[in-house]
């Protein structure tokens, strides 16, 4: 699957598993609560569409059902801050690394990944949908 775009509120239930996973529908929703704002119900119909696009995947585990990420984070925030960067910025080159600067979300590792993604972004010659 290459560099899928989430929507906003698909990246936010990502980010909730990519900092912890195997999270139950309830465990999702509850951490992503306080940025969603809205029912339960939500929170599963949005899980129901992220596995229909293969973004996380659904296994039991002890007779819950648990979701795993299946995008690779560091990826995904590739393609989203070149979606961002191209349709929203009209930049065509990579967005600065600055912005990325103190972000809760990656570590140093992946930092360094992400800038490698992004400087890569010339010759990147896909578009997204």
């Amino acid at each position: 699957m290459p560099n899928p775009i989430p929507s906003v509120s698909e990246l936010t239930l990502l980010k909730t598993l990519w900092k912890q996973q195997p999270l139950s529908a309830r465990e999702v929703h509850d951490a992503a609560a306080d940025e969603l704002a809205w029912s339960f119900s939500s929170t599963r119909k949005t899980l129901d569409r992220m596995l229909d696009k293969q973004f996380i995947a659904l296994e039991v585990v002890h007779g819950v059902n648990v979701y795993r990420p299946r995008l690779d984070k560091v990826e995904t925030l590739a393609a989203f801050a070149r979606d961002f960067g191209r349709r929203v910025m009209e930049l065509e080159a990579p967005l600065p690394m600055a912005m990325f600067t103190g972000s809760k979300l990656v570590d140093q590792q992946e930092l360094t990944r992400l800038e490698q993604m992004l400087n890569a972004w010339p010759d990147d010659d896909t578009e997204q949908p």
